[in-house]
C-alpha cells in the first residue's frame, strides 16, 4: 500500500501543471477608461508563466506607448491582487502628434527628405511622431547605400514644443569617406567568366559599395545556365580597402535534345518515322560561350542542319557577337543556305538587342524545271531583333517564366536578273500563368510574315510539328504567312512530373496558291524529369477547319532533353 501510494505521489509530482505551469493573470488599466481602451488595442499578453515574463510585458507595452507618442507615460507598482493575478496602471498622460526634426543639410540630401515628409524646410522637417523609428531606419538604409555602410543616426536633444508637438536634432554619425568596392574575389568557382560581373550583374571594382543591392544583383546569377550562387555574398572590411567575397559553383550546362516521332501516311497507310538530334554546348571554355548543332530529318524527306555561337562580351566589353549557319533540303526540289552575323548587347540580365546581317541563298535542284514557283534566287537582310527572358529558377521542370523574341528583316532579292525589295517580320513569345503551388496555364504566340510583290516555293516560310502546331508534319505547312497560338493546362504532381492538355490553333496565308487556311491541334502530354534529363511524350490529332476528325491523323512525339 505504501509503495502503491508513493509511486502515485511521484506521476502527480512529474505531471501535475498545477505545481509547475501555474498561468499568472496580467491586467494592465489606464489613469481613465479611454486610457483603457487605448492600453487594451495593443494587444498585450495577458497570461503568463511566472513573474519575470508578466514584468517584460509591461516594459514591451510601455515601449509600444512611447513609440506612438505617449513618452510621458508613468508606471505604478505591479500588485499581486491574488496567487495568480497581478494588476498596474500606467498614466498615459499627453499624447504629443508631430516632431520638428532639425537636421544639418549637409550630411543629408533635401530629396531624401522629400521622400519621407511633406513638409520639408531649410533647417527641419515635420513628422508623426508613431513613423519616427521606421523614418530613421530608412535613412539610415539610404545613407548606406551611398557607400557609408558604418553610419548611425539618433534624435538628441529632444524637448516639447507645444501642447501636442516636439522638436529634436538629427544627428548623424559616418566615417569621413564613402566605401568602395576594391577588389572581388569568387570562391568555388574561380574560373568564372569576370565580364559577367561587370556587364551581366553590373557589379565592378571602384563601385560604391552597397550590400543589399550587390545581394539582389547575385540573385541573378541563378539564372544563368552554367553557374549558381551557394551562399549569399560576404565582404571584408579593412582600414582602407573592400572585400567583396561572391561563392559560386560551376552547374551542368550542357544538353542532348532528340525526340522519335511516327504516324500513319495518308497516302500508302505505312507507318513513318521522324526525329531530329539538337546538341548545345555552352561555357566549356569558361567564357560564357554557347554552341548549338541540330540536324532534323523528318517524314516528308526534308533535311535541315544548323550551327549556332554565341560568343558575348567580346574583348571585355558589352558587346557580343552570334554567328549562324542553316542549310536545308527539300527531297529533290531545292537546297536553302542561311548565313547570319548579329551583334548583341546585353541591357541587363532580362533584356538584350540585336543587329547585323542574315544573308540567304537557294538553288533549284529539279533537272527538268517542271515548277515555275521554285527558282535560284539570293537574298540579303540588315536584321534588328529584342529579346526578353524573365526567369523562374525555382522551378525545376519550367525554369523559364516567360520569353519574348522579335526580329525584323529588311532588304533585297536577287533572282533571274532581277531585285526585289523585302522584308521578314518574326515573332515568338510564351508566358506561364501560374495559378497556384500546382496549376499553371502555358501560352504561346509564334508567327511571322514574308512581305514581296512575287513569291518562291522556296522561299516560303516552313511550320508544323512539335516545336509550331502540333499534330502535324514537321515543317509540312509552307505560307508567306502565319500565326499560331499554343495552349496547355499543366497540373504538377509533384516537382518532377506533371500532364497537360493541347489545344493548338494557326492560321496562315500562301500567296502562290491564293490559300487561306485555319488549323487546329488536340491533345494530352505528360512530362517526367528523370536522372538522364526531361522525358517529354505528346499525343496530338491535328485537323483544318473543313477537315473532320480522323484518328489516323494523330501524332505521337517522343522527347528527351538530358543535361551533362
Amino acid at each position: 500500500m505504501k509503495k502503491t501510494s508513493f509511486l502515485l505521489l511521484i506521476i502527480y509530482t512529474l505531471f501535475s501543471s498545477e505545481l509547475f505551469c501555474q498561468n499568472l493573470h496580467l491586467k494592465i488599466d489606464g489613469n481613465t477608461e479611454n486610457q483603457t481602451n487605448i492600453i487594451d488595442s495593443l494587444n498585450y499578453l495577458k497570461i503568463h508563466k511566472d513573474y519575470a515574463s508578466i514584468k517584460h510585458e509591461v516594459d514591451e507595452v510601455q515601449k509600444k506607448l512611447f513609440k506612438i507618442g505617449y513618452i510621458e507615460n508613468k508606471l505604478k507598482e505591479i500588485i499581486k491582487s491574488n496567487d495568480s493575478s497581478f494588476k498596474t496602471q500606467i498614466h498615459l498622460k499627453k499624447k504629443f502628434n508631430t516632431i520638428y526634426i532639425y537636421y544639418d543639410k549637409t550630411k543629408i540630401k533635401h530629396s531624401l527628405l522629400e521622400a519621407i515628409s511633406k513638409n520639408v524646410f531649410d533647417d527641419y522637417f515635420e513628422l508623426e511622431f508613431s513613423k519616427v523609428e521606421n523614418v530613421l531606419n530608412f535613412i539610415n538604409s539610404k545613407i548606406a547605400e551611398e557607400g557609408l555602410p558604418f553610419s548611425k543616426l539618433h534624435l538628441s536633444n529632444i524637448k516639447i514644443k507645444d501642447t501636442s508637438n516636439l522638436s529634436a536634432n538629427l544627428i548623424i554619425e559616418s566615417q569621413a569617406r564613402e566605401r568602395i568596392i576594391n577588389n572581388i574575389i569568387i570562391k568555388g568557382y574561380e574560373k568564372f567568366p569576370r565580364s559577367y560581373l561587370k556587364h551581366y550583374l553590373k557589379i565592378k571594382q571602384s563601385q560604391v559599395f552597397d550590400l543589399n543591392r550587390i545581394k539582389n544583383k547575385t540573385n541573378q546569377l541563378n539564372n544563368l545556365k552554367f553557374a549558381n550562387e551557394i551562399k549569399p555574398p560576404e565582404v571584408l572590411f579593412s582600414k582602407d580597402s573592400t572585400a567583396l567575397y561572391l561563392y559560386l559553383e560551376k552547374s551542368k550546362s550542357n544538353s542532348f535534345d532528340g525526340f522519335l516521332g511516327f504516324g500513319t501516311n495518308e497516302e500508302t497507310n505505312k507507318l513513318e518515322f521522324d526525329g531530329y538530334l539538337n546538341l548545345n554546348l555552352t561555357n566549356n571554355l569558361n567564357f560564357g560561350e554557347s554552341f548549338k548543332l541540330l540536324y532534323k530529318s523528318d517524314e516528308n524527306d526534308q533535311k535541315t542542319f544548323q550551327a549556332d555561337l554565341t560568343l558575348p562580351y567580346l574583348f571585355k566589353s558589352p558587346i557580343g557577337i552570334d554567328l549562324r549557319l542553316r542549310i536545308f533540303k527539300k527531297d529533290s526540289s531545292f537546297t536553302t543556305v542561311n548565313q547570319a552575323l548579329k551583334l548583341h548587347y546585353q541591357i541587363n540580365s532580362k533584356h538584350k538587342i540585336y543587329a547585323g546581317l542574315l544573308s540567304t541563298e537557294s538553288n533549284n535542284l529539279l533537272t527538268e524545271n517542271t515548277s515555275l514557283t521554285i527558282s535560284d534566287y539570293k537574298t540579303q537582310y540588315y536584321t534588328l531583333a529584342y529579346e526578353f527572358t524573365k526567369p523562374q529558377s525555382y522551378n525545376l521542370l519550367f525554369p523559364t517564366n516567360s520569353k519574348l523574341y522579335l526580329e525584323t528583316n529588311f532588304g533585297k532579292r536577287k533572282a533571274l536578273n532581277a531585285q526585289e525589295r523585302q522584308s521578314h517580320v518574326s515573332i515568338d513569345a510564351f508566358k506561364i500563368f501560374n495559378l497556384n503551388r500546382k496549376n499553371s496555364v502555358f501560352l504561346r504566340l509564334n508567327g511571322a510574315s514574308l512581305n514581296s510583290n512575287t513569291y518562291f516555293e522556296n522561299e516560303l516560310l516552313r511550320f508544323g510539328g512539335i516545336n509550331s502546331i502540333r499534330g502535324f508534319e514537321e515543317n509540312s505547312l509552307f505560307s508567306s504567312l502565319f500565326g499560331l497560338i499554343n495552349t496547355e493546362y499543366r497540373y504538377q504532381l509533384n516537382n518532377s512530373i506533371y500532364i497537360h492538355s493541347i489545344i493548338d490553333a494557326a492560321y496562315f496565308e500562301n500567296k502562290i496558291l491564293n490559300a487561306k487556311e485555319k488549323l487546329f491541334g488536340y491533345g494530352f502530354g505528360f512530362g517526367i524529369l528523370t536522372q538522364a534529363g526531361l522525358f517529354r511524350f505528346n499525343y496530338a490529332n491535328g485537323k483544318n477547319e473543313n477537315q473532320k476528325f480522323k484518328l489516323s491523323n494523330s501524332k505521337i512525339h517522343l522527347s528527351l532533353i538530358a543535361n551533362f
